[in-house]
């Protein structure tokens, strides 16, 4: 209570007044700045920019939306179809937000932007509700982090996406830093070391955890520990049986394997056997451009597709896509292009 009494009392006055020791020096798109009133900038305390990340028609969420400067860049990405939430906790932040976003509304032409009060570790939003969550150098703010992550992953989608920037640590910050209100309420005692950071997500379920952008240079460095600027993407959707549909992966490479968060192992050029789940996830971001996928010949139908083992990885055999008794032939001229000497 104390770390949340010191956190609220400082940006409270953060919002009435702008304080340099909380900002990170960010490059933001100036297109998307140019709509966006100068109280809402100046009293703006990021060390990122998730909002680059986004894609139209999107439902967002920003945790620790502040005086609401990522979410009125969000309302510009996402676009009229889209819709963006802003959750805070500090009445003076929401104030802001809430004054300036008529104003933003009506230099966009559309009002897709909300704000709501609340704590960011209970975020007053619905269960599987909104595609990318986005939070901008506020989780250190938060001592119940565990509990933060899965509510996270409460309010996703089933696919849906976290891009968070913060504020994370090379070494374990020592309890008497973590005890003093005035360096957690600046963004420092309260970061997980970074390696942490990453574990968290996994933690609470989710997959594809990518580190998008580390600051070479440290923000701040106390008593000899780093603390820079971090922005991670991860994703939800692994939940589900295995079943068998005679799918099969080929890594690309570059290393001669790798293996997944689920143990499977992918030696460069092999047909790995996996299941329908598993070959739809490497379908998508961000392993897509690492793998060949090779569909069977006769899909096996949902219906009758039957439980895989995924705790083992095996190879699968060309016949088992092809069919035992495929036994097609084909011509060099199959392969040339209309007679014009073009051949593969």
């Amino acid at each position: 209570m104390q770390t949340e009494t010191a956190v609220r009392n400082r940006y409270a006055g953060a919002a009435r007044a702008p304080e340099a020791a909380l900002c990170c020096p960010v490059d933001y798109d100036q297109k998307y700045l140019d709509i966006i009133p100068r109280e809402v900038i100046e009293k703006d305390y990021g060390c990122g920019d998730p909002s680059r990340y986004l894609c139209e028609g999107e439902t967002v969420l920003d945790l620790g939306s502040g005086t609401g400067k990522i979410c009125f860049i969000a309302a510009q990405v996402v676009g009229p179809t889209g819709k963006v939430i802003g959750v805070d906790m500090t009445d003076e932040m929401l104030a802001v937000a809430r004054r300036n976003a008529p104003l933003v509304a009506d230099r966009l032409g559309y009002a897709n932007v909300e704000f709501r009060q609340g704590y960011i570790q209970d975020p007053p939003v619905a269960d599987d509700s909104i595609d990318v969550i986005v939070s901008n150098c506020v989780l250190n703010l938060v001592e119940g982090k565990p509990e933060l992550f899965r509510q996270m992953h409460r309010v996703l989608k089933k696919g849906g996406r976290a891009v968070i920037s913060d504020i994370v640590s090379d070494e374990d910050v020592p309890v008497e830093m973590q005890r003093d209100p005035e360096l957690w309420s600046g963004c420092i005692s309260g970061a997980l070391r970074e390696d942490l950071f990453l574990n968290a997500f996994e933690e609470a379920g989710f997959y594809g955890i990518t580190l998008l952008k580390r600051d070479a240079q440290p923000w701040r460095t106390v008593n000899g520990i780093e603390f820079r600027s971090v922005t991670v993407e991860a994703f939800t959707g692994k939940q589900g049986a295995c079943f068998e549909r005679n799918q099969a992966v080929i890594y690309k490479g570059p290393f001669r394997e790798t293996h997944d968060d689920d143990g499977h192992r992918y030696r460069r050029g092999e047909r790995v056997a996996v299941c329908d789940k598993t070959f739809q996830l490497l379908h998508k971001p961000p392993y897509r451009e690492h793998f060949e996928f090779v569909e069977p010949l006769v899909p096996v139908p949902p219906a009758e597709a039957q439980p895989f083992d995924c705790a083992r990885t095996a190879l699968r055999h060309p016949r088992e896509t092809k069919g035992v008794a495929y036994n097609l032939t084909t011509t060099a001229g199959q392969c040339c292009d209309g007679g014009n000497g073009a051949c593969c």
